[in-house]
């Protein structure tokens, strides 16, 4: 148990949270109360956090729109550093876009277009925030960030270090950040001039295919498995007969079995035990494993 006075006394009220639900800021619309949250208005805020976080042994997560989480029903005794409008800002210079990571890529995508640049066209509709795609090299429709991200400026152990797209170790959902610890201060995106008619043309067209093919209408963190090698994990859930599966608020969606969604009251136990379910009956079927792109904590 660490002591909230510790952390608290450093930070003005206006910056802190505290038994603050999970629930009004994840897309899953699931998690109970985070004992401190900051909003931090700094990259000083952070350092300072981290630093606090470490020497009073409080564990620490960084988080943007909450759109690939599901956090425990008790909540989280922990400090939760979350980054939203004071690092939002997104700027261009010729053909490269440099943003803040708490962004969102639905704006960064409008800017780009904004701007006569292509490339970004596949992340308009992706729920999450610059930081939070980074960490997992988000991606839909054959694209994802490694294909744009230049490099980033990192907080590494209190230092801003700036860091190649090859050291920033991009492969499929995954980065070195998510073993390093380093958080997102900034990222500078290479993409080309374009047509903004295409460019609009292509961003409706994918809009079009989420809004039929994704169970938008339904609180979720997105595709919950990753793809496994050579195969599509909604396809083989489907083919398991597990389409519509419930347990308690959590389904396995109708329009799309990749998806898990949350019917209205679904708990994170409800979620994580049909995650469990789906995934002992994909193995018994086809003897692949499917492992979760959803971040549990």
């Amino acid at each position: 148990m660490f002591n909230i006075s510790e952390f608290s006394k450093n930070f003005h009220p206006s910056k802190l949270l505290l038994n603050e639900r999970m629930s009004s800021h994840t897309t899953f619309r699931i998690g109970g109360p985070a004992t401190i949250m900051l909003l931090p208005h700094s990259t000083e805020d952070i350092a300072l956090a981290l630093d606090i976080a470490n020497h009073i042994s409080a564990p620490a997560f960084i988080i943007g729109g909450g759109s690939n989480l599901l956090v425990n029903d008790n909540g989280l005794h922990a400090i939760i550093i979350k980054l939203s409008k004071d690092f939002a800002q997104i700027n261009h210079s010729g053909e490269t876009i440099t943003a803040q990571p708490g962004a969102s890529l639905a704006s960064l995508a409008a800017f780009a277009l904004q701007h006569n640049l292509t490339g970004l066209e596949f992340a308009a509709g992706i729920p999450g925030t610059l930081g939070g795609a980074i960490y997992m090299n988000a991606g839909a429709y054959g694209s994802e960030m490694s294909g744009v991200v230049q490099s980033a400026k990192l907080l590494q152990q209190g230092k801003v270090t700036t860091h190649t797209n090859s050291q920033l170790g991009f492969s499929y959902r995954t980065s070195h950040l998510q073993t390093s610890g380093n958080t997102v201060l900034e990222a500078t995106l290479t993409l080309h001039q374009g047509d903004p008619t295409q460019i609009t043309a292509e961003m409706h067209n994918l809009a079009k295919q989420r809004r039929e093919k994704q169970p938008l209408e339904y609180p979720s963190a997105g595709s919950t498995f990753k793809r496994p090698p050579g195969q599509f994990a909604g396809k083989l859930i489907e083919d398991a007969g597990l389409k519509g599966h419930i347990i308690g608020g959590a389904q396995v969606s109708h329009k799309h079995a990749g998806f898990i969604i949350n019917t209205g009251n679904a708990t994170a136990k409800d979620v994580t035990n049909l995650i469990e379910y789906v995934q002992n009956e994909v193995y018994k079927l086809f003897h692949i494993e499917l492992e979760p792109e959803v971040r549990i904590i």
